[in-house]
């Protein structure tokens, strides 16, 4: 096999539980974004445009529309015959079977797809982040340092970075302290989960630390290389970063693509970003529609009024409907009169007429409290809403519903309705 000289290892398997009815028929890094993407388009896209031709996608929860939508990765130029992109579920050895049980031990199980590459370096990147990062830049910085550990970091708000693993650094920007999630941050320069290893060095912790319950980066690897001193540096970042991994930041990060000058830029011709698209029609606006600072995807048939919002490509707004800041996925109908303020609604769904989402009051969710703690309604992907019902804020629904799973018509502010394995 030709020897290259970094690898780029993607971890796409997460959950995404923080995501609430989004991804609980979909891993996270499979959630659109954006009007026409998908998140792991942004890694991906990274990895082509800094000159990496061959990643290692990483995949577990709910893989199939991962899976099928990177198929051989035509859309990224990854379609190599040596290299390109392998994607990498967990599979059944001759003495036992298992899950990724952590980060680092999802890398450990793939030891043998990076030995096939020999590679001087090993990038470890996580799918479900959106930013644009040239790795080449952070890899000549890795070999300035004569590195053995880069780990790429931002500052963050201080009140936020015990969400983080925080690092600790000289005037070189050498880490002399690591502290994953600290209760009280001594620093606020956070580790944005994206490293770059010296292969020898990570095979070795890999092989070290591979007994370790759910062995993780965080927790397990940067301490260990840490503390058995080997050369770990600082990369600082200071362009756009967003973990979209709570239904609050994800619904951020989208809004902030339609601000007047948008802090994140997809229409940037140096750094594409790269995604599997449909061969669908233009859009249709018909006369009576209304368009304030949106975007509006491929494909979508609009006869309604819309502002400060996201529509996915394929979706049908009839007419009478207003949409405001909300994410409307792609394929999906809302019907004739419908009112949807602040909301988020996936992939393939279908909300009857006179309907009204995100209306009245704040109030605290009775499903789950940590996802869902803000005033967005969310309606998971193939779900169906009937005419005529009120839904409230901070609200979840999933599945299809009838009239009589609402309380004469109403889901009040934090009530939610989820059916289990119920789609259109």
């Amino acid at each position: 096999m030709v020897k290259k000289e970094m690898i780029a290892m993607l971890l796409a398997g997460g959950q995404g539980s923080r995501l609430g009815v989004l991804t609980s028929k979909v891993a996270k890094p499979a959630v659109a974004f954006g009007g026409k993407y998908r998140i792991i388009d942004f890694p991906l896209s990274n990895c082509i445009n800094s000159g990496i031709d061959t990643v290692g996608v990483l995949t577990q929860y709910q893989p199939l529309r991962l899976n099928t939508h990177i198929g051989i990765g035509i859309p990224w130029d990854l379609d190599r015959n040596v290299g390109g992109v392998t994607v990498l579920p967990p599979y059944e050895k001759s003495t036992s079977s298992e899950w990724y049980t952590g980060t680092a031990n999802a890398i450990y199980q793939n030891l043998d797809f990076i030995e096939l590459y020999n590679p001087d370096y090993v990038l470890i990147l996580s799918g479900d982040h959106i930013y644009k990062m040239d790795y080449e830049i952070m890899l000549d910085y890795h070999k300035a340092n004569n590195a053995d550990v880069t780990i790429a970091a931002m500052p963050v708000p201080l009140e936020e970075a015990s969400r983080f693993g925080i690092l600790i650094t000289d005037e070189d920007n050498k880490i002399t302290e690591f502290e994953e999630k600290p209760a009280n941050p001594r620093s606020n320069l956070a580790s944005m989960g994206i490293y770059i290893f010296s292969w020898k060095t990570l095979k070795e912790a890999l092989v070290k630390m591979k007994n370790q319950k759910g062995c993780d980066f965080g927790k397990h690897i940067i301490p260990y290389c840490f503390e058995n001193g080997r050369r770990c540096f600082a990369y600082e970042y200071n362009g756009y970063w967003k973990d979209v991994g709570t239904l609050s930041s994800y619904w951020e990060a989208n809004m902030e693509l339609i601000d007047i000058v948008p802090e994140f830029n997809l229409y940037e011709e140096l750094w594409k970003i790269y995604t599997k698209a449909d061969a669908l029609p233009p859009q249709f606006i018909s006369p009576n529609a209304a368009i304030e600072r949106s975007i509006i995807g491929e494909g979508c048939e609009i006869y309604g009024k819309i502002k400060n919002s996201v529509i996915g490509a394929g979706v049908t707004v009839e007419d009478g409907a207003v949409i405001e800041d909300s994410i409307i996925m792609q394929n999906s109908v809302i019907g004739r009169n419908v009112k949807i303020y602040k909301s988020i609604i996936a992939e393939n769904v279908e909300i009857g007429d006179n309907t009204e989402i995100g209306v009245g009051e704040y109030a605290e969710s009775e499903l789950d409290a940590k996802v869902y703690a803000s005033d967005l309604a969310t309606i998971g992907e193939n779900s169906y809403i009937p005419p005529n019902v009120r839904i409230g804020k901070n609200t979840a629904i999933a599945g299809v519903t009838e009239m009589s799973d609402y309380n004469d018509g109403i889901l009040a502010s934090g009530g939610y309705i989820v059916k289990a394995g119920e789609d259109r």
